[in-house]
C-alpha cells in the first residue's frame, strides 16, 4: 500500500461496528454515547480480511462475529486506533431478501475491532443468513442455525469434531471438507493456533521423516498482546478455514497451544512465576476472546474466561463443554509421561476444578435428553503404552489418566446414576481414537464411548497405521479404531443410535488432499461403548 493510499485509508475509516460485547440494544445505547466514534468512513482495502464467523447458538439466537481488519498482519490490522460503527444484518434467506434483524454496533480498538453481536429474538430451529458493513465495504455472507427448544422432539443431529491446526504442517484441506458437510454444528477442541516462533525454512524429522515447513509463522515466539492477536490474524485469513466457519455455527474451546503448551492453571511448561505468567495468559486469553464468536459471558475477566457452558438440542442431546485447563492442577510426574504414580494417583490433583466438576456432575443428572455428550480438549480413555520390545509401561501426564482421582470421580457419577447414554468427544493427540471408556484398570464393562478427533494439521501427513506407537498401545483393549492421519470426527446423532465417522486425508503437504473414511463405529443408547457399524 502506498503512503498516499495508507493515509486515505487512515482518514476514513469508517466501520460499521457492532459492540464487542452485548445484544443490539446495547450496541445501540453504546454507540450513542461514544464521543470520538466514527461514524462514516471508506477504506482503500476491504476490512473483512479475516472472514466471518457465528457461535453459541441457542433457541432463539447466536453470536455474529468480524474483525475490521484491512492489513492484518500490520500494527492495529491496519485500522485507526478509533472506535468504528458496524452496520450488521441477519436474514431469513440467503439472498438476504427477508431481514429478520439488523442494527449498528462498535468495533472498539480495545478489542482490536473485533465485532460480537449477540442475537436473540429469533425463530428455533432454523438456519438463518448474516453478513455485515463498514465504510461501503460488505462481508461475505454467512450461515447460522438456532438450536430447537429445550426438550422439543428432535430426530436427528449431525456435528463435526476438529481442532489443532498448526499453521506450518499442512493445507487447511480438512476445513474446506468440513465447510461442504450438511452439518448443525462445529466442535473445535482447541489448538486453534500455535505459540511457536517461525521454525524457518529449513528441513527437519517429523515422525522420524523429513519435514520441511509448508507456510511461515510470522516472528518469534508469542508473548504480548500484539503478537497474540498478529498470529490469529495469520491463521485466520486461511480461506479454507474461513469458509468452515462461514458455513455453520461453532462451539470453540480452548486447549493448551492458544496460550502455551501444556499449560495448567497458573504454571506454565518453563517454570516461569506464576504472577510473570499471568500477564501471558491474560494477553492470550484476551485475544482468543476477541478472534473468537463467543458470548459476553466468556469476555475475559480477571485474567479468567468463563469457558464452560451447556447447550440443549431438543430431546435429542444435552452437550457440556468442558475446560480442562484453566482449574486443572499442576502435571504431574514433572509433566512427563510415566508409570502410574502417586502423582497420577493423588486426590489432592483436580481436572475440572471443584465448581466444573459440580456443574458438570449436575448436568448430567439432571439431563432428560437421549444422549448427554462431554465435548472436552484431552482424551478421557485410559491408555498404557507399552514400549516396542518391552521396558515399562507409562501413561500421559497431560490427559486425564494422569488425574486419575478425578477421572475416577467422573467415571463413579455415571456408574452411579445409572447413565448409558454418555458420548465424550476430544482431540489434542494428533490421532485418530475411538473406543470405550473403563473404570481404572479396565476392570467392569465399559461406561461411555470416545471419539478422540485427529488434527486438522498438527504432524503435518502422519505415517498411517505403521508406526511404534501405534503398535505400543496395541494391547488396550478399549481402543477400538486409530489411525495417524489428519482430518475430524463426523458424528451423526440418531435417537438411538451416536455414529461417529473417522475421516481421514490422505495427504495434507499438498493441497485437495482425498477424503475417506477410515471407520465408522456407533454407540447405542443403554448400550455403553463402541460397536463397529
Amino acid at each position: 500500500m502506498t503512503e498516499f493510499d495508507r493515509r486515505r485509508l487512515l482518514a476514513g475509516l469508517l466501520a460499521t461496528g457492532a459492540g464487542v460485547l452485548a445484544g443490539p440494544a446495547a450496541f445501540a445505547q453504546d454507540a450513542a454515547e461514544r464521543r470520538n466514534l466514527l461514524d462514516t468512513m471508506t477504506f482503500a482495502v476491504p476490512p473483512f480480511q479475516l472472514g466471518v464467523a457465528a457461535g453459541d447458538p441457542a433457541a432463539d439466537g447466536f453470536v455474529i462475529w468480524t474483525r475490521l481488519a484491512p492489513e492484518p498482519l500490520q500494527p492495529h490490522g491496519g485500522m485507526v486506533m478509533a472506535p468504528v460503527a458496524v452496520q450488521w444484518e441477519v436474514a431469513h434467506d440467503a439472498a438476504f431478501r427477508t431481514v429478520a434483524a439488523s442494527g449498528t454496533a462498535i468495533a472498539h480498538p480495545e478489542l482490536a475491532h473485533s465485532v460480537h453481536v449477540e442475537l436473540a429474538g429469533l425463530q428455533p430451529d432454523r438456519p438463518y443468513w448474516y453478513r455485515f458493513r463498514c465504510g461501503g465495504e460488505r462481508s461475505l455472507a454467512g450461515r447460522a442455525q438456532t438450536l430447537p427448544l429445550a426438550g422439543a422432539p428432535k430426530d436427528r443431529l449431525r456435528f463435526v469434531a476438529a481442532g489443532c491446526q498448526h499453521y506450518e504442517e499442512g493445507h487447511y484441506t480438512a476445513w474446506r471438507r468440513i465447510a461442504e458437510e450438511p452439518i448443525d454444528f462445529v466442535y473445535h477442541y482447541g489448538d486453534y493456533i500455535y505459540e511457536g516462533r517461525d521454525t524457518g525454512a529449513a528441513t527437519r524429522l517429523m515422525n522420524g521423516r523429513p519435514f520441511t515447513p509448508l507456510r511461515r509463522h510470522v516472528g518469534q515466539e508469542i508473548y504480548s498482546l500484539d503478537d497474540y492477536r498478529r498470529r490469529y490474524a495469520l491463521y485466520k485469513s486461511d480461506p479454507d478455514l474461513q469458509a468452515a466457519h462461514a458455513a455453520a455455527p461453532w462451539f470453540v474451546s480452548f486447549d493448551d497451544h492458544e496460550i502455551d503448551n501444556n499449560w495448567a492453571d497458573g504454571l506454565d511448561q518453563d517454570g516461569t512465576a506464576p504472577e510473570v505468567f499471568a500477564f501471558r495468559r491474560a494477553a492470550a486469553l484476551q485475544a482468543w476472546y476477541e478472534h473468537m464468536p463467543v458470548r459476553r459471558a466468556s469476555m475475559p475477566a480477571g485474567g479468567s474466561v468463563q469457558m464452560f457452558r451447556r447447550a440443549s438440542f431438543g430431546d435429542l442431546l444435552d452437550a457440556h463443554f468442558l475446560d480442562t485447563r484453566q482449574y486443572r492442577s499442576a502435571l504431574g510426574n514433572g509433566g512427563r509421561n510415566g508409570p502410574m504414580n502417586d502423582d497420577f494417583l493423588s486426590p489432592r490433583r483436580t481436572m475440572l476444578g471443584e465448581r466444573q466438576e459440580q456443574w458438570l456432575f449436575a448436568g448430567l443428572s439432571q439431563g432428560t435428553a437421549r444422549w448427554q455428550l462431554i465435548a472436552q480438549q484431552v482424551m478421557l480413555m485410559q491408555l498404557a503404552v507399552q514400549p516396542e520390545g518391552g521396558g515399562e509401561t507409562t501413561y500421559s501426564a497431560d490427559q486425564w489418566s494422569g488425574y486419575l482421582h478425578g477421572r475416577e470421580r467422573l467415571l463413579g457419577h455415571i456408574a452411579d446414576r445409572g447413565l448409558t447414554n454418555v458420548v465424550t468427544v476430544s482431540g489434542d493427540a494428533h490421532r485418530h481414537f475411538a473406543g470405550d471408556v473403563l473404570r481404572h484398570g479396565g476392570e467392569g464393562p465399559p461406561l461411555a464411548a470416545e471419539f478422540l478427533a485427529t488434527s486438522v494439521t498438527s504432524g503435518s501427513d502422519g505415517v498411517g497405521l505403521d508406526d511404534a506407537y501405534h503398535r505400543s498401545v496395541a494391547g488396550n483393549d478399549c481402543l477400538k479404531a486409530i489411525i495417524d492421519r489428519r482430518g475430524y470426527v463426523l458424528c451423526d446423532v440418531g435417537r438411538d443410535v451416536f455414529r461417529g465417522e473417522l475421516k481421514v486425508l490422505d495427504q495434507v503437504m499438498r493441497p485437495d488432499g482425498q477424503l475417506s473414511t477410515f471407520a465408522t463405529l456407533v454407540a447405542e443408547r443403554g448400550r455403553p461403548g463402541l460397536q463397529p457399524a
